[in-house]
């Protein structure tokens, strides 16, 4: 870098002795070399011109919108000051000029800046510019605003490959997997266009979000067909998405053939085994990546300790999470120290739990009481729970889960009088209970149960299967277990709300449906219930079916009667 720097300031000393230094044209080639080398030798280059053009102002607001942000400079920022400074001095934008500013919000996801930004484009001229178009489906992507960015798409006269990848990936970054696919879908129908690698990540992304492991076998042959190279990137999002498929030995196998890795790559596999209840391999490769001479980042701590909390390996996490601070000089974070209240809970160490988050180097939010009260649940533990339920309430007093589980507390202990209690300040208070919903995969087609839906085409045929599946349990001694049925009513009907439960729906359909043998794959929204637990293990055995669960925290394998987690979730 010191020779580069060197090579600029003899090329810029050069246009002062030939009078070239206000030249524009003479300027540009110093100016694109200073951007690409030096951001702050680039500002200093344009502020020593009396009066920069509009190429000179775009050439810096690029490569600050470009650049890597670090903590102490943020160059999209900078970018964004730049552009302010643009037209305080009366330099017209051009269509150029738009497109770097609005990549920059995109970036911070500043939605109003990029609002504002939009609307002098407009007022321009330039918001029919296809360039200006393409960001803005990407800002307003990154802003979480679907319903914007699916306007300015279907508002355009012309598309081309950066439009149909810019709201593919906000389709699958916003959760949307079969929104993105099926644009990708009619992309390939409707053009002629060929899918690059940026939009074959963003199309590998929304497969991970949906769970569907056909499809995700179909977009890496597909991938592999179109002799896509197997990048960084384009790997790392494959790692991701066979771990969140339920195939963990594919995502193994993706890692070691991949000729280059980096952080993230490693960090993806780690994450994939945690997901999976396979602790010490999470461990093993955390090892290993050190050995191979990676530095573990904030994200990769985050993925190690939540596998030592799916394994319950308490010793390790401590280890670990005191040397996040000693030996790598990263600032524990919210979810470092979620990570170590879920550990300690899962464990039943609700004091020491408890304690551990009143010592909090930093404020603990609700997320963090909420996990102690999971916990609580699980074990009953009502004095305390109602302590972190006033706790809670303190930062946020509408949500749903925190009744659930107080509930859900007081249920394991048959005080169904308080119980009730809860359930009536919910309705009181407008707070709904999130409808639990289980997505699953036939002959490449998602199929989606709502609990007690009864909306799918062949719902009778799925009701009646579930019937014999239950007869067929109950004949090996199964029975419901109701402790956390939110609802005091009687045991038959309790029964019979548990029964309808989504992924049991899901299970029911497979059967029905898929061919005898084959593995069934079911994502849920929620964590899967204890009663739905022992109906899977149940299931697995009888049918000699292996049902592989992803539920909000973790996969579960049920195979022949046992589930993977041992349990312990």
């Amino acid at each position: 870098m010191p020779h580069h720097h060197h090579h600029i300031q003899k090329l810029h000393a050069r246009l002062i002795k030939t009078g070239h230094h206000n030249d524009h044209l003479s300027l540009r080639p110093l100016l694109l070399s200073c951007a690409t080398l030096s951001l702050s030798y680039a500002r200093s280059l344009l502020y020593s011109i009396p009066s920069p053009d509009a190429f000179a102002w775009n050439t810096l607001i690029r490569a600050h919108a470009n650049a890597t942000t670090t903590k102490a400079d943020s160059p999209p920022s900078n970018a964004l000051n730049l552009f302010v400074e643009m037209r305080q001095r009366g330099v017209s934008p051009d269509h150029y000029t738009f497109p770097f500013a609005l990549k920059a919000c995109a970036r911070l996801a500043f939605l109003q800046t990029g609002k504002a930004i939009h609307s002098q484009a407009v007022t321009l001229g330039f918001d029919s510019d296809i360039f200006v178009q393409n960001t803005l489906i990407h800002l307003y992507g990154n802003c979480g605003l679907v319903e914007s960015a699916c306007q300015v798409f279907d508002e355009m006269p012309h598309r081309d490959l950066v439009s149909w990848s810019a709201t593919i990936a906000c389709f699958a970054n916003n959760g949307l997997g079969e929104e993105a696919l099926a644009a990708f879908r009619e992309m390939q129908v409707a053009t002629s266009l060929r899918p690059d690698e940026v939009m074959m990540v963003s199309v590998v992304s929304a497969v991970s979000t949906l769970g569907a492991l056909e499809l995700g076998r179909w977009v890496d042959f597909y991938v592999r067909r179109s002799a896509f190279d197997i990048t960084v990137s384009m790997g790392t999002a494959l790692i991701v998405m066979y771990s969140k498929c339920g195939c963990i030995g594919s995502a193994v196998k993706v890692f070691r053939e991949m000729p280059e890795r980096n952080e993230l790559t490693w960090t993806a596999l780690i994450n994939g085994f945690a997901l999976h209840g396979q602790s010490k391999e999470a461990l093993r490769t955390f090892y290993e990546m050190k050995q191979s001479g990676f530095r573990p980042d904030y994200v990769t701590f985050i993925g190690v300790l939540s596998a030592c909390s799916h394994g319950g390996l308490l010793e390790q996490g401590w280890q670990l999470f005191n040397s996040i601070r000693r030996d790598y000089g990263i600032d524990p974070g919210l979810e470092h120290y979620g990570c170590m209240v879920d550990l300690l809970g899962r464990a039943g160490l609700l004091n020491e739990c408890y304690d551990f988050i009143e010592r909090m180097q930093i404020a603990p939010n609700s997320i963090i009481w909420r996990t102690l009260l999971g916990a609580c649940a699980n074990y009953s533990n009502v004095k305390l729970a109602e302590h972190v339920k006033r706790r809670i309430s303190e930062l946020d007093p509408h949500h749903d889960g925190d009744y659930v589980l107080l509930s859900n507390a007081y249920g394991g202990l048959g005080r169904w009088v308080e119980k009730a209690g809860v359930r009536c300040s919910m309705q009181e208070r407008g707070i709904g209970k999130r409808p639990g919903c289980s997505l699953i995969e036939v002959d490449r087609v998602i199929h989606e149960f709502v609990a007690g839906d009864e909306s799918h085409p062949q719902s009778k045929e799925i009701n009646e299967m579930l019937g014999l599946i239950l007869e067929q349990l109950r004949s090996v001694g199964y029975a419901p277990d109701t402790s956390n049925v939110l609802f005091d009513i009687e045991e038959e009907e309790k029964e019979r709300a548990l029964s309808y439960h989504s992924e049991k729906l899901a299970v029911a359909f497979a059967l029905l449906s898929s061919h005898h043998g084959r593995t069934i794959r079911v994502v849920k929204n929620l964590r899967i219930c204890h009663d739905c637990h022992i109906f899977m293990k149940l299931v697995s055995g009888i049918f000699h079916r292996e049902i592989i669960v992803r539920d909000r925290n973790r996969f579960h394998h049920f195979r022949e009667g046992f589930c993977s987690c041992g349990d312990y979730w």
